[in-house]
């Protein structure tokens, strides 16, 4: 391929990511208009009213943009918004701060978040995940693929050794996996927070292969499209799980995460058991791994 055939085919990408971000954009401005009510800025309701949430003009009336401008960003045309109206829109649709990163990112503009790359899992970070033990830990990208794991995270939710490498990826594997299923206690729940902090991730990403590739993969399961289609995002926080083993039973554990890098999305994936009965099981399911 020539040097001008290959910049024509980069231009023409480059051109489609740009499409696909902009119609992003356009579907999480209106999802979040859809949910603030007029109450909440303070208008009246009026008795016509047939859009839900606020209108389109009431959006650019209280974020100091033209109607038409606004409407032309819900229409996914080709415009320049900048850091301002930017940080106008977020104020006036009451966006949390993994929402107003992810608008941000659809945009274009400037993240003060961490870039979605990994790093290598060197020895000294594998060796990291095995001292952790009996607690289950593994290094995750931001696309939910396990990078890495210790003995005993192996073994938590079914044998994840006897999964190929390339589907091990949290979300995928909680729709694919029929042991990974079922030792999610509230799989509905932790499949709708996956999915919204997908999308949050992956607002950075839209167009690469491997993001597209897996969402393709994703959108198989109606259930999935479901979650997806709620336009929800959140950022990383602490929370409780309950996992039913089935060689231990049931283990509470408290979900940290540490970041490995200011410039990487992967992180050190931890379950610290919640209570005296789930640390002693753990340290039996690590007991039995280290059998195998």
């Amino acid at each position: 391929m020539t040097t001008m055939a290959q910049e024509t085919v980069t231009e023409r990408s480059r051109g489609a990511g740009a499409a696909v971000r902009r119609h992003e954009l356009a579907a999480f401005l209106r999802s979040r208009r859809e949910r603030v009510t007029p109450e909440q800025v303070g208008l009246p309701r009026g008795r016509r009213r047939r859009t839900p949430g606020l209108r389109r003009e009431e959006v650019a009336q209280l974020s100091a943009v033209g109607v038409t401008w606004y409407t032309w960003l819900e229409q996914a045309r080709d415009i320049q918004v900048s850091v301002q109206v930017l940080d106008a829109l977020a104020r006036t649709l009451f966006l949390d701060p993994g929402e107003r990163v992810h608008l941000f990112q659809l945009a274009g503009a400037v993240d003060p978040t961490p870039a979605t790359s990994c790093p290598s899992i060197t020895p000294a970070l594998q060796a990291m995940l095995e001292q952790l033990e009996p607690y289950p830990a593994s290094i995750q990208n931001s696309r939910y693929d396990i990078l890495a794991h210790n003995r005993t995270l192996g073994l938590l939710l079914g044998d994840l050794e006897a999964v190929p490498p390339a589907d091990r990826n949290c979300i995928l594997l909680s729709y694919t996996n029929e042991d990974w299923r079922s030792s999610i206690v509230h799989l509905e729940e932790t499949r709708r927070l996956m999915a919204a902090r997908l999308r949050a991730s992956m607002a950075g990403h839209l167009g690469e292969p491997a993001w597209k590739m897996l969402l393709k993969r994703l959108r198989e399961y109606p259930e999935f499209c479901e979650a997806w289609e709620r336009h929800e995002v959140i950022v990383a926080h602490s929370r409780r799980k309950e996992f039913l083993n089935r060689l231990v039973g049931r283990v509470v554990v408290d979900q940290s995460e540490l970041w490995l890098s200011p410039e990487a999305g992967s992180r050190m994936v931890t379950y610290v058991p919640a209570d005296e009965e789930s640390r002693e099981r753990l340290e039996k399911l690590h007991a039995l791994a280290l059998e195998r």
